[in-house]
């Protein structure tokens, strides 16, 4: 009854944020006699204001068409390159007319990011793909919105998540010879599952995974999130988060944690902070400060574009993550696509390196939650093994920003490179070689 409830809330709402922005406009418009009153751009700033404050954020998008490469200006496109029921594959091309340019990313890594399904879309590592993008030939996991996806389509569970990233790394094996996996936050777990799994079996694993701010044992420096599901039962989240998608969408019917109270939980972990930014843009707007005002409007505009998680995925992700601790406990098993229950054994894992990346400043993760994953792969040569932390940086700036890009990143890009060995010469090859 909540979500139809947010939702009837949601369409009265809508004529009046387009309303708001109409007449923002009108008083900003120097050919309106609205903009010739008294404190005009004031009130301008005020239904700008309201606009956001009431609008309805859809999926942004990339939006990434070109990165430079050492000067040169490569193009990009975007394409779906396997396409599940509840996640895509993206991948990044990159294209040049430059020779030697079109031979340098041909020789470089691939690398398969993770990206979190946790309530943002993947285009919240729009700043890491980016990045990535100059060095590596990069693909990610674009999560769908539940509520988007019909009942027909049958269960989403944490299994299907780690059987989805084992599927992505072994086409990216077939195609290129080998990859490296990057996993930011959430799916640090799942991803160590797939790669502990595969290595169970004798398949080939990735050359290197690295991790970021994620809760491998999420009982070392408990944050707020870690203590909200320490605090509640599991049937506790089953009675008062879950709710069934209305009637006006593809996935009417289907049980999923919906993605505005994911978004009500995200603002009511710093509400003085939000509100400070609101009205911060405010007063940019006032002063016309266009430069701070459309940075405002970049960051909400991702923040505030949420997406509904299938409930078995989110509550057997609190039960296995956050309350019964079985990936460091060793009792984690998960069945594969073929029905086969296995037990996770990190131990197994041999010929992979391992990266660790934690923020001095994280308050999602806390401190120690990532470096973990160390003692787990005991099997890892010590030498292929390292942890960094990034001074200053809270959750975000590990992945996103300017320490992401000037402190992070060279030590991502350093790994990788020194652990890029045994790929299968050229890859994949069409007419125009693209990277």
């Amino acid at each position: 009854m909540l979500y139809q409830l947010y939702e009837a809330q949601r369409s009265l709402m809508e004529p009046f944020a387009d309303l708001a922005q109409a007449t923002a406009k009108a008083f900003n418009n120097p050919l309106s006699p609205l903009a010739h009153l008294p404190h005009a751009q004031r009130m301008a700033a005020g239904y700008a204001l309201l606009h956001r404050l009431g609008k309805d954020y859809e999926k942004p998008e990339f939006g990434i068409r070109t990165v430079d490469v050492d000067g040169v200006n490569v193009a990009i496109h975007e394409r779906v390159e396997i396409d599940k029921p509840f996640c895509e594959l993206r991948r990044f091309k990159r294209f040049s007319d430059d020779p030697a340019t079109l031979t340098k990313l041909k020789a470089q890594p691939v690398v398969l990011i993770v990206a979190p399904l946790s309530g943002h879309y993947a285009t919240l590592l729009r700043d890491t793909v980016r990045t990535m993008l100059k060095d590596h030939k990069v693909y990610i996991t674009d999560w769908k919105n539940a509520r988007m996806v019909p009942l027909s389509e049958g269960e989403f569970h944490l299994d299907d998540y780690v059987n989805y990233v084992q599927e992505f790394i072994r086409h990216l094996q077939h195609g290129y010879g080998n990859c490296h996996v990057m996993s930011v936050c959430q799916p640090t777990v799942p991803v160590l599952a797939a790669v502990s799994l595969m290595a169970s079996r004798g398949e080939t694993t990735p050359l290197s995974t690295t991790m970021m701010g994620g809760p491998i044992d999420a009982r070392k420096s408990p944050t707020a999130v870690n203590n909200l599901a320490l605090t509640k039962s599991h049937s506790w989240f089953e009675h008062n988060v879950i709710y069934r998608v209305p009637s006006n969408y593809p996935g009417a019917g289907r049980k999923v944690y919906p993605g505005f109270l994911q978004h009500a939980g995200f603002v009511a972990m710093n509400p003085q902070h939000h509100a400070q930014s609101h009205y911060d843009y405010f007063e940019h707007l006032i002063k016309g400060d266009d430069t701070s005002a459309e940075a405002h409007r970049q960051f909400y505009d991702e923040y505030n574009a949420v997406l509904d998680m299938d409930a078995d995925y989110y509550l057997e992700t609190i039960k296995t993550v956050f309350q019964d601790y079985s990936l460091v406990h060793g009792t984690w098993d998960v069945q594969g696509e073929d029905g086969q229950i296995e037990r996770v054994r990190p131990q197994d894992i041999r010929t992979t390196a391992l990266l660790s990346i934690e923020g001095e400043l994280d308050d999602i993760s806390g401190s120690g939650q990532t470096r973990a994953v160390h003692d787990l792969c005991a099997g890892v040569p010590t030498g292929q093994q390292r942890h960094y932390e990034v001074q200053g940086a809270g959750h975000y700036g590990i992945f996103s920003g300017r320490r992401w890009r000037e402190l992070v990143y060279p030590e991502v890009r350093a790994f990788i490179r020194d652990h890029n060995t045994a790929v299968k010469s050229g890859g994949r090859k069409n007419a125009r070689s693209p990277a």
